[in-house]
């Protein structure tokens, strides 16, 4: 299923909601995510932190046979907005072209936990995962996001 095909599935979805008749998520549609996902060729995960990149590319790695790159620029810039982890995927997807782009960061204020997104190529969020605040999980940075990564990847099934 290609990116067209996922953008007529959203196109229905909208006219529904418009008209009052979306009653949830159709299988079609989850679908259609998870091969936007599987047939990824090329995949960039908005960070330059070594460790979250080797903690999600392994996991990423065993689902879809994809070229698999860190950015290579700093997102720290991203902490100023009010969505840092969509902020960080953003960044991403202006600098450098890919099929898919994962972004962990912040949720929103200092505190209010993290989120890790999957973003295609439009920046269209295909799945997140968030997480409490590390004050509160006190897991290791490696750890919290092999959790993320493999909870944003349930979510659609895989």
């Amino acid at each position: 299923m290609g990116n067209r095909d996922l953008s007529n599935l959203i196109k229905r979805a909208y006219l529904q909601s418009l008209k009052g008749e979306r009653e949830g998520d159709r299988e079609e549609e989850v679908e259609a995510i998870r091969e936007t996902i599987k047939s990824a060729k090329k995949i960039v995960v908005a960070t330059n932190n070594e460790k979250k990149f080797k903690v999600i590319k392994n996991i990423i790695s065993e689902i879809c046979d994809a070229e698999i790159k860190m950015i290579d620029l700093d997102t720290k810039v991203a902490d100023l907005s009010r969505m840092p982890a969509i902020a960080k995927g953003l960044i991403a997807l202006d600098v450098e072209d890919a099929d898919l782009y994962i972004a962990r960061g912040r949720l929103g204020v200092p505190g209010s936990g993290s989120m890790l997104v999957i973003m295609d190529s439009k920046g269209r969020i295909l799945t997140a995962s968030l997480s409490e605040s590390s004050a509160i999980h006190k897991e290791s940075l490696e750890r919290r996001i092999e959790k993320e990564v493999k909870d944003a990847l349930r979510r659609v099934g895989l």
